[in-house]
């Protein structure tokens, strides 16, 4: 399968430095390129990307506001931020808005080809494990009333929905949640459908996300 790619970054020289290491790639093919926020809706609209590469700060439209207003439509690509930061607060509202994951400029070119092949495999390109972490370091514990809204979206849960969703928030992979909680690898992965469909969340990313924001990682893991 060709994965259908999208280039969005207001530096020229970063834009050709990605199309010449992504565009060697015989699966990966890409489409369009932006150098701006707002650019993006007749990006998508004309060339049907899988994925958008989207650097996170541009001049008009920055990438966290584009991330929000594409991933708020159905049938949306899947997101990968780029950021020259580890741990920075924009990139934090771009997972929660929806985005599979972030790619340091710097990273090597290897990395950032697996990370879009992941992401278009509908895998996020950062575990559970680092959002949480990203997350801590930005913005420390979650307040009250984020926590009290995080609560009750996860009390629509069944008890084993509950199960897996704070086995995602601690990290574990599919396999690790199965023989945790005594499931097969597949019904693991229809359980994690299930939790995101009902929660209208997009990723194992939200999951983990909303999971911390509840509280459930600090020994309070409702199982």
């Amino acid at each position: 399968m060709t994965i259908r790619l999208i280039i969005v970054d207001d530096d020229p020289l970063v834009r050709a430095g990605l199309t010449l290491m992504l565009g060697g790639d015989d699966d990966l093919d890409i489409v369009g390129e932006g150098s701006d926020g707002r650019d993006v809706p007749g990006l998508v609209a004309r060339h049907a990307p899988d994925v958008v590469l989207m650097d996170i700060r541009m001049p008009h439209v920055d990438g966290l506001t584009a991330t929000e207003l594409l991933r708020a439509r159905p049938g949306a690509p899947e997101v990968v931020v780029l950021t020259t930061f580890h741990a920075d607060e924009q990139v934090l509202r771009a997972l929660r808005a929806g985005a599979a994951g972030f790619v340091l400029k710097d990273t090597p070119p290897a990395e950032i080809v697996a990370a879009v092949r992941r992401v278009a495999a509908g895998d996020p390109v950062l575990s559970p494990a680092v959002t949480r972490q990203l997350m801590t370091h930005v913005a420390g514990r979650p307040g009250q009333p984020r926590r009290a809204t995080a609560a009750d979206r996860l009390a629509a849960l069944a008890d084993r929905e509950r199960q897996v969703a704070v086995a995602v928030g601690h990290g574990r992979s599919n396999a690790e949640i199965a023989t945790e909680l005594y499931m097969s690898v597949p019904t693991v992965k229809t359980y994690v459908s299930r939790i995101l469909a009902r929660l209208g969340l997009n990723n194992r990313v939200q999951i983990a996300l909303l999971v911390h924001d509840a509280g459930l990682l600090d020994g309070e893991d409702g199982a």
